[in-house]
């Protein structure tokens, strides 16, 4: 037990894990980011130690409180290396902080276009802010915005960390994303190889194009395809 003259700092951990959790109801995702829907959070908690991981509340100012089944140590080490990665990624240029907006309705097809843009900032070393905007009766159903947030941090998935957790201000409902150095840097690797693929094919396929018809060998003509030689009629005596 430490004593009030212990120097060593306290521990400033406030994420609710297993008994912390106050929130009688819960919505809850396993730990393969598959939604579970609403139960109890002693149901909630039984489901996670059945399985061997924590319940973790990764929400709390939703209606009711996300928690997620993960092992939450392991979480915690990768979120700091995720951190460290990030802010050696940022000496080299100061992050600037990018908006993508969508609304709880966005299709899937607006939602790929938008996901096109906030990668292209997270290669770029911005953070991005990830908002859905509701309105007029959407926000009786905020969960749906929450659900959306979930689904744009699964598809980036190892690109990103996520640096501020879901919160709602207003009509707005926001999450900040930074990038992850060593998953930036395979996917820029990865994206210039492609491209010198690309490009090769293509400087392939013009050469081929460009190859002119004269160098063809001309095609023989055979015997019996020669126009024949009308004989002359012999004179008259």
């Amino acid at each position: 037990m430490r004593g009030r003259g212990d120097p060593r700092p306290q521990d400033k951990d406030t994420t609710r894990i297993n008994e912390r959790i106050r929130a009688r109801e819960v919505r809850l995702i396993d730990e393969e980011g598959e939604q579970l829907g609403e139960m109890t959070s002693d149901e909630a908690r039984a489901l996670a130690e059945e399985r061997g991981f924590d319940l973790v509340e990764v929400a709390p100012n939703s209606r009711p409180p996300v928690c997620r089944i993960m092992d939450y140590g392991k979480y915690k080490y990768e979120q700091k290396k995720k951190a460290a990665a990030s802010k050696a990624a940022g000496k080299g240029r100061a992050a600037v902080m990018k908006e993508v907006k969508m609304r709880p309705s966005t299709d899937d097809h607006d939602l790929q276009f938008k996901l096109k843009n906030a990668r292209k900032f997270l290669l770029e070393g911005d953070k991005v802010k990830v908002t859905v905007m509701f309105r007029g009766r959407e926000m009786a159903h905020r969960r749906n915005g929450y659900d959306k947030l979930q689904e744009v941090e699964d598809l980036l998935g190892e690109l990103v960390s996520v640096e501020n957790q879901p919160q709602m201000n207003g009509r707005f409902l926001s999450m900040v994303l930074v990038p992850n150095r060593a998953a930036v840097e395979a996917a820029k690797k990865e994206e210039a190889a492609l491209a010198k693929a690309a490009a090769k094919e293509a400087a392939l396929a013009a050469g081929e194009e460009a190859a002119p018809a004269a160098q063809k060998p001309p095609k023989a003509v055979k015997a019996e395809e020669a126009t024949p030689v009308p004989e002359e009629a012999p004179a008259g005596d």
